[in-house]
């Protein structure tokens, strides 16, 4: 039979233990924002560059300041550039995915108040795992006027 002295020192051990084992997001997320939104403007664009630990694909995200969001991307079609909607974008292990102003990125509509420089919003990206289980990871992202010091140039191809 267990003293309280050892259920106790059981009962610290087993809360080390869980906090040591705690998960580390699935993936990296770096250089994110949304672009403001002044009163009026329904719609803005979120972007940032997504690291993933294992293969998994964004399949959406989702965020209580919006009534819809959706994944987008851009190309040119002759002298126009072009955007679209789009059901999912791999991320390969270890590879950075761009989202940024120009290639793929968040498209967050009918949003429901002005978005201000200074403000964070909570995004949930709704992750498939290569067994396809959903998987989400909350993130808190700044509302900037542009993007910051340092963000991705270039789009993901």
């Amino acid at each position: 039979m267990m003293t309280s002295k050892q259920s106790l020192a059981a009962l610290m051990l087993a809360m080390v233990c869980s906090i040591s084992m705690a998960k580390e997001p699935l993936v990296e997320v770096t250089d994110a924002w949304v672009r403001q939104a002044v009163k009026g403007q329904s719609g803005t664009g979120g972007f940032m560059v997504l690291t993933s630990r294992v293969p998994l694909t964004l399949v959406g995200f989702r965020s209580p300041v919006s009534t819809s969001a959706e994944l987008h991307e851009m190309n040119m079609q002759g002298d126009v550039m072009r955007m679209r909607a789009i059901d999912a974008l791999p991320l390969p292990a270890g590879q950075p995915v761009a989202l940024q102003p120009g290639g793929h990125h968040l498209m967050l509509m009918g949003l429901k108040r002005p978005l201000s420089v200074g403000d964070h919003l909570l995004l949930t990206l709704k992750l498939r795992d290569e067994k396809g289980r959903l998987v989400q990871q909350r993130i808190r992202v700044p509302v900037l006027a542009t993007a910051p010091a340092g963000a991705a140039s270039q789009p993901h191809r």
